[in-house]
């Protein structure tokens, strides 16, 4: 059952002055960051302005996986460690970006769907309680609180957004209007999938924490490009998708199980998460007995000698240049293109209703999507359109040129409309 309840300018990004607005959570020192283009083997002729789909690839990154690959190719040299080591050192890599104290709390998983589907396995919950989602998050945080609506009988709420001009805050603030006593589970992401509307995930907790409710956080379209603190937001569970913000390979994610998930059931049964698997000899030795944390949770075969360590090297550098540098970065590089966008008629929240690496455009009825979305395609520059917003995705392989080059199919599309070929 469902409840609802300035102008244009190409001037180069390469210094900042503030700090992005990003509501209760604590950055590292804000660096004088500036393109890193050149790590990346990127096409000149195309503007990529879609980390929100898939992440290109650092350079360094394809270096690992081709090196990698050789390794089943003389399968010999493949000894024991090499099903841990990599393991461990992916976990401390994410555990450090996202403040967790213990690497061991975090899972390897294959996907977000994984993750969500893992944690509603075990949750336990009654007819007369509630699952509060957000309308329209991705729907690999809804399917399974469907099915678990489904197998239960209880409630799944949706917290519809706002029609008004602070879409970030009401937004917020009717999530934690709708938590109350039969409030079992919050599901959402830290921002809106679809355009960036930033959500304040540490009130939300609040009002998780004052009805006994748990918190479950989607970070795939933003753990990497926005910064996220465990000991701020104490997630019950946060899983992520790789491909996107955290520059890493497909198939092949994180999560971060809190206490309420220490002694929970896995979705399968392998040998690895075992306590003393690292015994090969020994493992016709059946052991009860699971690795130490969340290991229990990884999905099988995760000692993934090609992925795993094409993720470490991402996340690696994710952490060396903090995400909070790349919030600074997408904001400068954005704010020319913005202001063009919205002389055009075009509608864009305003920060800090939203995240600097993922926004919304929606558009004027002087631009029509289909002659927009045809000039884009010509003009090589690439972005998204989901629901009724053109979802931009910036990074800090984007230039000025490239946002320059979006803003000019804005407007030839305007013009066309006023000015058809016949």
């Amino acid at each position: 059952m469902h409840t609802n309840s300035p102008k244009h300018s190409s001037t180069p990004a390469h210094s900042f002055s503030k700090t992005p607005a990003l509501p209760n959570i604590p950055t590292r020192k804000l660096q004088n960051i500036k393109s890193q283009r050149h790590l990346f083997d990127l096409d000149d002729t195309v503007a990529y302005i879609n980390c929100a789909y898939m992440s290109p690839q650092l350079k360094a990154i394809k270096a690992i996986g081709e090196e990698m690959l050789q390794m089943k190719a003389q399968p010999w040299k493949i000894g024991i460690t090499d099903f841990y080591g990599p393991v461990k050192a992916l976990k401390q890599e994410f555990a450090t970006l996202i403040g967790a104290s213990n690497y061991q709390s975090i899972a390897i998983v294959p996907s977000a769907s994984y993750g969500i589907a893992t944690a509603v396995k075990n949750i336990s919950i009654k007819k007369d309680q509630e699952i509060l989602l957000i309308d329209e998050q991705f729907p690999s945080n809804y399917y399974s609180w469907e099915r678990l609506s489904q197998s239960s009988g209880c409630a799944i709420r949706l917290v519809a957004p706002p029609a008004s001009n602070k879409r970030s805050e009401d937004w917020t603030n009717q999530i934690i209007e709708s938590i109350n006593s039969a409030t079992k589970v919050v599901a959402m992401g830290h921002v809106h999938w679809a355009d960036g509307t930033l959500f304040d995930l540490v009130a939300i907790r609040q009002a998780c924490d004052a009805v006994g409710a748990l918190l479950i956080i989607d970070g795939t379209q933003s753990v990497g490009a926005l910064p996220f603190d465990v000991q701020s937001i104490r997630p019950d569970m946060l899983v992520c998708g790789g491909y996107k913000w955290l520059l890493g390979p497909y198939s092949c994610g994180v999560a971060y199980f809190g206490p309420y998930f220490d002694e929970g059931i896995p979705l399968e049964e392998n040998w690895i998460n075992r306590h003393n698997s690292e015994d090969f000899a020994g493992l016709v030795n059946y052991e009860p007995q699971y690795q130490a944390g969340a290991g229990r949770y990884s999905v099988g075969e995760h000692s993934n000698f090609q992925l795993v360590p094409q993720l470490t090297a991402a996340i690696k550098q994710l952490n060396l240049w903090g995400p909070e540098n790349i919030q600074a970065y997408c904001d400068q590089l954005s704010q020319p293109a913005i202001a063009a966008l919205l002389e055009l008629g075009c509608q864009i929240d305003e920060s800090p209703q939203r995240a600097f690496h993922l926004f919304g455009i929606r558009l004027p009825n002087s631009i029509n999507p289909k002659e927009l979305n045809a000039i884009l395609r010509e003009e090589k520059v690439m972005v998204s359109q989901r629901g009724d917003a053109i979802r931009i995705g910036p990074h800090l392989y984007n230039t000025p040129e490239e946002m320059d080059r979006l803003v000019a199919c804005f407007r030839k599309a305007k013009e066309n409309l006023f000015n058809p070929i016949v």
